[in-house]
């Protein structure tokens, strides 16, 4: 998905068009989620970019979409750009060296 969200439509209310911008973004992801997972693939993780324009995206965590997207909307800016591609993610096997907590003594003192 690679597309400029405008926040001011003639007509509706601005929370309420920022509100159906996170829902299409979540609605997106969850989709994506759902697809099948190639052999040797353990999860799908996303490689995300936010910006005001398209020129001047960053890269950003997942979890901090929302966040930018109420710090745009907060300072008054007429619309912002989110990218998010799907991507393989595999997960690393654990070090000698790492601890769970299940490993850790008496947490409960």
């Amino acid at each position: 998905m690679k597309k400029t969200f405008k926040l001011h439509v003639e007509g509706k209310n601005n929370d309420r068009v920022l509100e159906a911008i996170k829902h299409e973004v979540r609605k997106y992801v969850k989709r994506e989620r759902r697809k099948t997972l190639p052999k040797g693939v353990d999860y799908w993780a996303f490689d995300c970019k936010f910006g005001v324009t398209a020129d001047v995206a960053e890269v950003v965590r997942l979890g901090e979409l929302t966040k930018k997207m109420d710090e745009v909307a907060v300072a008054g800016g007429d619309s912002f750009f989110v990218e998010i591609l799907a991507a393989h993610g595999i997960r690393k096997p654990r070090e000698e060296g790492d601890h769970s907590i299940d490993d850790d003594e008496d947490l409960n003192d």
